[in-house]
């Protein structure tokens, strides 16, 4: 289903996006960053943090990394400082980078247990799909980050993969 290689790939795509959207986002105000525009987390900067705290919640549970203290609904307020947030990012990424690079065919095969605040319940599924998941996850919301941007006036760049990497 899914290969180390493409966790790899997936992983730098998702750095080059991130340092993408954040240099678009740096080019707002904050009050412009913060405003409610209507997407599912509101505001660019509301969505930026939430995929900061999702990251952070799949990698506790595929790498061992300390889980967000904020519930999902609270997430979109995982950081006030964009600054601060923005550099969170990008050591997010290089960590994320870094655990790509040691997955193999082996723990993705394996199912991965978990208990979801989402669901209330625990939780057994691939790690594969998981992982799956997790980058899809992060172009889902990247996506309205994109829309957000772009109304405001400020392209975040290209998107598609064969032409970023």
């Amino acid at each position: 289903m899914v290969s180390p290689e493409f966790v790899q790939l997936m992983a730098k795509y998702n750095s080059v996006m991130n340092r993408q959207w954040y240099a678009a986002a740096a080019l707002l105000t904050d009050e412009a960053r913060k405003a409610d525009n209507g997407a599912f987390w509101g505001s660019v900067h509301a969505t930026l943090n939430h995929l900061m705290w999702a990251d952070r919640q799949w990698m506790s549970r595929f790498d061992g990394w300390d889980k967000p203290a904020q519930s999902i609904k609270q997430s979109g307020g995982l950081y006030d400082d964009f600054e601060a947030m923005a550099a969170a990012r990008v050591r997010a990424d290089a960590a994320i980078e870094a655990w790509a690079a040691g997955v193999t065919a082996d723990w993705l095969a394996q199912d991965l247990v978990w208990f979801s605040g989402a669901v209330g319940r625990e939780m057994r599924r691939p790690r594969g799909m998981l992982v799956v998941h997790f980058f899809n996850h992060q172009t889902h919301h990247r996506g309205q980050a994109h829309a957000l941007l772009t109304a405001a006036g400020h392209d975040p760049g290209t998107t598609d993969l064969p032409f970023v990497l």
